[in-house]
């Protein structure tokens, strides 16, 4: 198990393609989800320096807050509100480049700009959570983004 991330500095996919094989080493062995997850939002919020990571797992219909790292926020969320629960209702990822302009949007704090939301699948296929990243500036997610948290996700089924 690794004990420690180590945060490089580089251009935003030499910081992913750093982190990645070091958030699979702190996965590697350990089979709880919360324990990993909650691992891997610490990873990606201090190794990507993110405003906001976190997961939203799917209980009862809804989306419930699971393990993050940030400032509080909203505990649930109704499929289809939000762009969380847009994301699980479509069943896709959603970039936002700017939060004010996505209808619908659940200001949980005011200084989130912009975001990134994909479903978590299990082996079945079937979405089980709802990884949510947020910027604190407008304009910060990407299709490099896109690459690196699907396959830091895939680390989760």
């Amino acid at each position: 198990m690794a004990e420690n991330i180590e945060i490089t500095s580089g251009s935003k996919a030499e910081k992913y393609q750093r982190l990645y094989p070091q958030i699979k080493a702190l996965l590697e062995g350990e089979n709880d989800l919360i324990a990993n997850m909650a691992n891997v939002c610490s990873a990606l919020k201090y190794g990507m320096d993110f405003f906001w990571v976190g997961f939203y797992l799917v209980k009862n219909e809804e989306l419930v807050l699971g393990p993050f790292q940030g400032p509080i926020a909203c505990t649930r969320i109704a499929k289809g509100k939000g762009v969380c629960g847009k994301a699980w209702e479509l069943n896709e990822v959603i970039v936002v480049d700017d939060v004010d302009q996505f209808p619908g949007h659940i200001a949980c704090n005011a200084l989130s700009k912009s975001e990134i939301v994909l479903p978590v699948r299990n082996a079945k296929g079937n979405i089980t959570a709802i990884l949510d990243v947020d910027s604190d500036a407008y304009n910060s997610f990407d299709g490099i983004d896109e690459e690196w948290l699907r396959k830091i996700v895939q680390l989760l089924s």
